[in-house]
């Protein structure tokens, strides 16, 4: 430390230890702010598989049981956007308790890329509405 350095008052001294702490701190806090995005979507991805269930075990019920599967199907896809519809599966099952089962893939990062290799399953059922 030279004569001068050591005379200086304190804040000088410290000149510039903000900045490389931050960029020291940078890529931790990229990664934190990357992995909670992708709880969000996972929950995100769980509130739309519990949605398009419920919708699809609805419009189930009221339907003719010949006709089923495919208004099941229809209304389990039809408030999801295209990049959680793409890799979606409905199915619907049952006579007098019908149920709706719905398969959603997560994405990383962002909708309509990669997935991640577990499904996100939503799950509902339903009486059948009498003629």
């Amino acid at each position: 430390m030279s004569m001068r350095s050591a005379l200086a008052p304190p804040a000088l001294r410290d000149r510039g230890q903000v900045t490389i702490e931050f960029l020291g701190m940078t890529p931790t806090i990229i990664v934190t702010l990357i992995a909670l995005w992708q709880v969000v979507l996972v929950g995100y991805t769980f509130t739309l598989a519990g949605n398009a269930a419920d919708e699809a075990v609805r419009q189930a019920t009221a339907a003719e049981p010949g006709a089923r599967q495919g208004a099941c199907e229809a209304a389990g896809l039809k408030h999801l956007s295209d990049a959680w519809r793409s890799g979606a599966e409905v199915t619907c099952a049952g006579s007098g308790y019908v149920t709706a089962d719905v398969k959603l893939e997560v994405p990383i990062l962002f909708p309509g890329t990669l997935s991640f290799p577990f499904p996100v399953r939503g799950h509902a059922g339903a009486v059948e509405e009498a003629d």
